[in-house]
């Protein structure tokens, strides 16, 4: 294998046979190939994670948010990873964050969608 999208590939299947140092050596590869890919960094992120490799999966993700800052998804599985690092205050800021954008998004469709349950409350150290 030789082009990112192989790489990428493989790394899902393994992900899905629960063999997660082997999708994330996967991803990793797919991501020297083409080190901006979103996509791959979201699956290395998710890969880390269920390999105990939080605080990776942290500085992952966080690459995924620099090159996406919009992505409400990218924020959902911070405040995940953060959580698994008994970061809560931190994991309860990027939840908020994720809601702040599905709720943007939301208002491109339909202008007087409500806010979400739950609000934007960012918790502040």
């Amino acid at each position: 294998m030789s082009d990112a999208k192989s790489h990428y590939l493989a790394g899902l299947k393994a992900f899905g046979q629960n063999k997660f140092e082997e999708a994330i050596a996967e991803h990793t590869r797919a991501l020297e190939l083409k080190p901006d890919w979103t996509d791959v960094l979201n699956a290395l992120a998710t890969a880390q994670s269920k390999a105990g490799r939080h605080a990776e999966a942290v500085a992952t993700i966080e690459r995924a948010i620099e090159q996406n800052p919009d992505d409400p998804f990218a924020f959902t599985s911070l405040s995940i990873f953060l959580q698994r690092l008994g970061k809560i205050p931190e994991a309860e800021s990027a939840a908020a964050k994720a809601r702040l954008l599905n709720w943007k998004e939301e208002l491109k469709k339909n202008p007087n969608a409500p806010a979400p349950e739950g609000g934007f409350k960012v918790i502040q150290d």
